[in-house]
C-alpha cells in the first residue's frame, strides 16, 4: 500500500467537503488529477472509499477508516515539523485555523500579521466557516484551532477567551433613528436592510433573530463584505447590523452607530482546540499568541 502525503491530504479535504470538486479546489489540484488519485487509492486497496452521487460524495466504512488514519498521520507530521523546526532552519510548519466571519475579518488580520512576522517558518491556512462547522471539524482533528461564538455547544473541546463581538445597527446620518443611542432589534424590522451574502454565517444569525421576533428581514441588497455594507448605508440604501469593530475603520462615516439592546447582540468569541497537548509546537505558539491578545482585551 503506497499512499503519499498529497493523497492523504486530498482525501481528507474531499471527505470534509463531501465533494471531489471542492476538495480538489482546497488542495489546489485539477479535478481530473484529484479524481485519478482517489481512483488509484481505491484500486490499491481493492475497496471503494467513496459513494458518489449527484450531490457529492459520502464515505464508505473503508473511507471513514482511511480518514481517521490520514488525520493521525498528518497531525504527527505537523508535530514532527514543530519539534525539528527548533533545530532546522527553513523547515516550514503549517497550522490550519478555522474562524467565524467576524473574527476572520475584524480581529485576525492584525493578530496573524504580527504572529507571522515573529514566526517566519510557520504558514497558516485560514478558512472562514460557520461556528457549528468549526466545532465539528476541530473535534474530528481536521483542523488545529477554531474561533467560534460561545452560543453553540462546544462539546469536549478545550476553550479560551479571545474577543467580544458586539453587533450594532448602523443607519444613514439623517435617518429617523439617527438621534437614538440604542434600540431594540425588533424596532428596526420595518426598515429596509443592507446585508451580507445569504451563505454568510453572520447574516444567517441575524435572520434567525428576526424570525424569532416573528418577522423577516427586508433585504434590498446583499454584499460580500462589511466595507461594502457600510458604504451602501452611507448612501441611504438602508440600515444594517454589523460588528461594532467594522464601523471603527471608516474615516468620518456618513452613518450613525446605534447600540442594540438585545442580549444576543453581545457575543463572546472563543478559541477552541481538541487538545492543547496534542498540538504541534507551531499550533501551540499560535494559541499562546491569540490567548495573550484575548487577555489584553479584558
Amino acid at each position: 500500500m503506497r499512499f503519499d502525503l498529497v493523497d492523504l491530504r486530498l482525501f481528507v479535504q474531499v471527505a470534509e467537503a463531501a465533494s471531489i470538486t471542492h476538495g480538489a479546489d482546497q488542495a489546489n489540484m485539477a479535478l481530473a488529477s484529484a479524481s485519478a488519485r482517489i481512483r488509484g487509492m481505491e484500486e490499491t486497496l481493492g475497496v471503494p472509499l467513496l459513494e458518489r452521487g449527484p450531490r457529492g460524495v459520502k464515505l464508505t466504512p473503508a473511507g471513514h477508516a482511511l480518514v481517521h488514519h490520514a488525520q493521525v498521520v498528518l497531525q504527527q507530521l505537523e508535530r514532527m515539523r514543530g519539534e525539528l523546526g527548533k533545530y532546522a532552519h527553513g523547515l516550514k510548519g503549517h497550522v490550519r485555523l478555522l474562524s467565524n466571519t467576524i473574527a476572520a475579518t475584524e480581529f485576525l488580520p492584525a493578530a496573524l500579521a504580527d504572529f507571522l512576522a515573529r514566526h517566519p517558518n510557520v504558514d497558516i491556512d485560514l478558512e472562514e466557516r460557520p461556528s457549528h462547522d468549526i466545532v465539528q471539524t476541530v473535534a474530528s482533528g481536521s483542523a488545529d484551532v477554531g474561533i467560534v461564538v460561545d452560543l453553540i455547544d462546544l462539546g469536549n473541546l478545550e476553550t479560551f477567551p479571545f474577543a467580544i463581538d458586539r453587533l450594532v445597527l448602523i443607519v444613514p446620518r439623517h435617518h429617523q433613528f439617527g438621534r437614538r443611542r440604542q434600540i431594540a432589534f425588533h424596532e428596526a424590522l420595518d426598515q429596509e436592510f443592507v446585508g451580507l451574502n445569504s451563505t454568510n454565517a453572520l447574516q444567517n444569525y441575524i435572520g434567525q433573530q428576526a424570525a424569532r421576533a416573528g418577522r423577516t428581514l427586508k433585504l434590498r441588497v446583499q454584499l460580500s463584505g462589511f466595507d461594502a455594507v457600510c458604504r451602501m448605508v452611507e448612501h441611504g440604501v438602508g440600515v444594517a447590523v454589523v460588528p461594532e469593530t467594522a464601523t471603527r475603520h471608516r474615516h468620518r462615516p456618513s452613518f450613525v452607530v446605534v447600540r442594540l439592546t438585545d442580549t444576543w447582540a453581545v457575543r463572546k468569541l472563543m478559541l477552541c482546540v481538541r487538545s492543547v497537548d496534542d498540538l504541534s509546537d507551531h499550533a501551540k505558539q499560535l494559541i499562546d499568541h491569540l490567548k495573550a491578545l484575548g487577555t489584553k482585551r479584558k
